[in-house]
C-alpha cells in the first residue's frame, strides 16, 4: 500500500466550518429564546410583577367585600345596628334631627 503525498497539502473542505457556524446559530437561538422568548426570563419576571400586583388587588378586594358584608348584616332585620341606620338615613337620605342645627 503505497502512502499517498499531496503536493500543497491536504485538502480541506469547509464542512466543519459550517457545522460549527450551524452550532452556533442554533445555541444563540436558544440562548435569545431563553431570554426574551414567551416563557423566557424577562416573561417570568413581568408575570411574577403581575401575580404580585393580582394578589394585592384581590387581598382589597376581599377586605372590601367583607366589610360590605358587615355592613349588610349591620342592616338586616336579624340584626340591626340603631347607630348604623341612623348614619345612613343622614347620608343617604339627608335627614336630621329636630334638635341639631345643620351648618354648611
Amino acid at each position: 500500500m503505497a502512502i499517498q503525498h499531496y503536493p500543497s497539502g491536504p485538502r480541506r473542505g469547509y464542512g466543519g466550518l459550517i457545522g460549527l457556524a450551524v452550532a452556533s446559530l442554533l445555541a444563540l437561538n436558544f440562548t435569545l429564546a431563553a431570554v426574551q422568548g414567551d416563557y423566557g426570563m424577562f416573561s417570568r419576571v413581568a408575570i411574577l410583577a403581575e401575580v404580585t400586583d393580582l394578589t394585592a388587588e384581590r387581598d382589597r378586594l376581599a377586605a372590601d367585600l367583607a366589610r360590605m358584608q358587615n355592613l349588610t348584616l349591620r342592616l338586616s332585620d336579624d340584626y340591626l345596628d340603631l347607630d348604623l341606620l341612623d348614619q345612613q338615613t343622614r347620608d343617604v337620605l339627608g335627614y336630621m334631627r329636630s334638635d341639631e342645627i345643620a351648618i354648611r
